[in-house]
């Protein structure tokens, strides 16, 4: 593969990169974003040394099409790993191919979710790598959308807390272990630049923070959950799907609020000893901190992720190195889709045009000239259990659009005067007009009608290939990925 490095590109580049990926891990849960309560020392420290992206978002609130939308820089709709069946498989082929075609070493540690290792997934070496559980068939349940299907195993969420540890914790410490030793010892040998992707579980469920960490919380005030949700047939039908919810108390919530926090502390700790073993390479090296989706903790009574709500959409999103200003912030809406241009362009120099004709941008444009870009806005979708229709939101300025594929009424939220998301304005006549705007740039990247009945015939057919409905149903469920699956 041929580079030619634009000498008029910021970053262009000749970089290495490291990115570190946490999962669940919500924008709002870190001292850099204003947290009161968790302890995040080393994001926070890594924050005031470059970047922080304060309006950064998920292409899809979960794990195995946002993490295919990080590998390809395609927006869901273009890559069609639409749900926990479909993993990523290596096509379209992502900035891990662009990189190893073109020379350079390119390792992975930790989670994937990807579908196989017998797949090209782009990676020269694969360091305790997490596939997709059902031996790549992931999560087929949820496929079942109409009719919908249940989700009996939403009773693990309250049942499995801590403090303790867990499968999710040890493989955690495995992950950093083999990222700290690649750091120290493979590392400095290379001749050209390299990436590394760092992959962690924590602070995802099961809701077991080790001892030491959960200890830092176990006094520590916990507010009320932000109350309600939407009165609104597609939410509705989510919340009853995702019925965590439904098996908690009040001290049990509170016991599972701790953890996650202890857990958001715990992966902190790790990330504090990857970036340790960078050592004089650090210099060289643009740091990417971020993560797949975020996490609702009972808020307008949901848990995990699956809605639009800005506790399961947003991440938090840190860029460390040349291009990023210590101790900057930008408002400038971004997505994880970004993460591919960005990492081509610090390392080759030129972004792979394909996920730019999708909106993709190299971050280090967006901060060189961040009022160019104000203008910006961000997509996230949602085709997976639960979802009677594709769910498609769009995050410009203030607002906030959920617009639903099967006609039912759209959401819409003004995230300044109401961040909690406690009011919907879209039948408010006053708001039509911000409606018609959002939906409009919805309808300039893609037709959501064509998109959700693309999705839903891609799904008939992987139902249709497992067995159909009844062997679905069959097949092993499970509320959290087991480790080694």
């Amino acid at each position: 593969m041929a580079v030619t490095e634009d000498p008029k590109r910021v970053g262009a580049g000749r970089q290495n990169v490291l990115v570190i990926l946490a999962d669940e891990h919500a924008r709002s849960a870190a001292g850099f974003s204003g947290h009161p309560i968790v302890s995040t020392p080393v994001l926070d420290r890594l924050a005031a040394g470059g970047t922080v992206f304060d309006r950064a978002y998920t292409p899809s609130p979960i794990c195995i099409p946002a993490r295919a939308s990080i590998a390809t820089g395609l927006p869901v709709f273009a890559h069609a790993s639409w749900s926990s069946a479909e993993s990523y498989t290596g096509r379209p082929e992502g900035w891990m191919h662009r990189l190893r075609d073109a020379g350079h070493s390119v390792v992975s540690v930790g989670k994937l979710h990807f579908r196989s290792d017998e797949d090209d997934h782009g990676f020269d070496e694969a360091i305790e790598p997490m596939f997709t559980a059902n031996s790549g068939q992931g999560w087929p349940q949820g496929l079942l959308r109409r009719p919908m299907g249940t989700f009996p195993e939403a009773v693990e969420l309250a049942a499995l807390l801590g403090p303790g540890e867990s499968e999710c914790t040890a493989y955690d410490r495995s992950v950093a272990d083999g990222a700290c030793r690649w750091l120290r010892e493979e590392a400095p040998g290379r001749q050209d630049p390299w990436a590394l992707f760092v992959s962690f579980v924590s602070p995802h469920y099961p809701l077991v923070a080790p001892p030491e960490y959960f200890a830092a919380y176990a006094d520590a005030p916990v507010p009320p959950p932000i109350p309600g949700h939407a009165d609104h047939p597609v939410v509705e039908a989510l919340r009853r799907f995702w019925c965590y919810d439904d098996h908690f108390d009040p001290a049990g919530r509170e016991m599972a609020v701790r953890n996650y926090w202890g857990l958001c502390s715990f992966v902190d700790g790790l990330i504090g000893r990857v970036l340790d073993a960078l050592g004089p390479g650090a210099a060289d090296t643009l740091v990417l901190s971020t993560s797949d989706h975020g996490e609702m903790l009972g808020n307008h009574g949901f848990w995990c992720k699956s809605v639009m709500y800005e506790d399961a959409v947003a991440v938090p999103l840190i860029a460390r190195g040349a291009g990023f200003a210590p101790g900057s912030r930008s408002v400038v809406p971004v997505t994880l889709c970004d993460l591919a241009a960005t990492i081509e362009q610090a390392v080759l120099g030129v972004p792979d045009p394909a996920s730019l004709r999708h909106g993709a941008l190299p971050l280090q444009e967006v901060v060189a000239d961040g009022g160019h870009h104000a203008d910006r806005w961000a997509l996230s979708e949602y085709h997976d259990g639960g979802s009677t229709t594709g769910i498609f939101m769009v995050r410009h300025g203030r607002w906030k659009l959920v617009h639903h594929a099967d006609g039912c009424p759209d959401l819409l939220f003004d995230l300044e005067d109401d961040p909690d998301e406690c009011h919907d304005l879209a039948g408010d006549p006053g708001h039509r007009g911000v409606c018609a705007d959002l939906l409009a740039r919805l309808r300039d990247r893609c037709d959501p009608v064509a998109v959700d009945a693309r999705a839903f015939a891609d799904q008939a057919e992987v139902l249709d290939r497992l067995g159909g409905e009844a062997a679905v149903k069959s097949m092993p469920s499970f509320n959290h990925t087991p480790i080694g699956s």
